[in-house]
């Protein structure tokens, strides 16, 4: 084989490797999104199509029926989709920037600061995203009744605080870290003070990780259903998750209307990350000062 067939060889070859990756990629893309597409689809067709055996992959009708119904008046079968929607927006968004602002100082401390017991701390800390949401469900319930917190904002933002704060705080610990502490050392060396070699040099560094920190915190919070189901009670403080047991019934389910709010909860999340998608990228530090 001469040199003209190798390099055409070896084009051909690469070729084929792409169209395989795309491939793949597209097939495992499909697979994905599929449970979501059925439950969107599922939103905008009959009761008989959702329940129709065998399955009904394309639709014969497609109508808004489902969203319309959910937005009724109360008493006439609808669902307070609204006051759900609040409650979701103020739990989540104070939940996830009180767990920013104690995670940006406690990953700061653990990356920049030597104590006694440091690694412990660290791993105590990190063992406690081990137990389950699921597992912690009864034994909140029984503290927050004691502390006469049920139903209310502030026992729901209390709890997702302590499950996102050992989370936040690896995280953007392991951000710091990329940021070499030259940086900050010369900074102080021109003038600036501990504090604003911080903020003008670290944290602009570091926003990447903070902001990452910040996204799963919220679609952690927004997504959360088993403790929320157990510390709400009443349309004060319910969950839009939680708000996904009102289409139950005694006898039956409300398959299209449980449909056409499970897409309304992933909106929100879907906006959002692609409003923020350039911050998941990591390590943008690397490199930022030559060995």
């Amino acid at each position: 084989m001469n040199f003209a067939q190798s390099n055409v060889y070896q084009r051909t070859l690469k070729r084929v490797g792409k169209v395989a990756y795309i491939l793949i990629l597209a097939v495992t893309l499909m697979i994905i999104l599929l449970p979501g597409l059925w439950v969107f689809l599922n939103s905008l067709r009959p009761i008989n199509e959702i329940m129709a055996k065998p399955p009904v992959w394309i639709p014969q009708s497609l109508s808004f029926d489902h969203y319309k119904a959910m937005f009724d008046p109360v008493g006439s079968g609808g669902v307070p989709v609204l006051k759900y929607f609040r409650n979701s927006l103020i739990i989540s968004l104070s939940s996830t920037l009180i767990a920013l602002l104690i995670g940006l100082a406690g990953g700061y401390a653990f990356a920049r600061t030597h104590f006694k017991g440091k690694r412990h701390w660290f791993l105590g800390l990190m063992l406690t995203r081990t137990v389950p949401g699921i597992a912690l469900s009864l034994p909140l319930f029984m503290i927050m009744a004691k502390l006469g917190i049920i139903d209310t904002h502030f026992g729901v933002i209390l709890v997702y605080v302590a499950l996102n704060i050992p989370f936040t705080i690896w995280l953007i610990d392991g951000f710091f870290r990329q940021i070499p502490i030259e940086l900050s050392q010369a900074a102080q060396i021109d003038g600036c003070t501990p504090w604003q070699a911080f903020w003008k040099v670290e944290f602009p560094l570091a926003k990447s990780g903070i902001a990452s920190a910040g996204i799963f915190a919220f679609l952690t919070c927004w997504n959360e259903f088993a403790i929320a189901s157990q510390l709400t009670r009443s349309i004060h403080s319910k969950t839009l998750p939680v708000g996904l047991l009102d289409f139950t019934a005694e006898f039956g389910v409300n398959w299209g209307g449980m449909s056409a709010m499970a897409v309304l909860i992933t909106i929100p999340a879907i906006i959002l990350t692609f409003l923020v998608q350039k911050h998941l990228v990591s390590g943008l530090t690397f490199g930022a000062v030559k060995g």
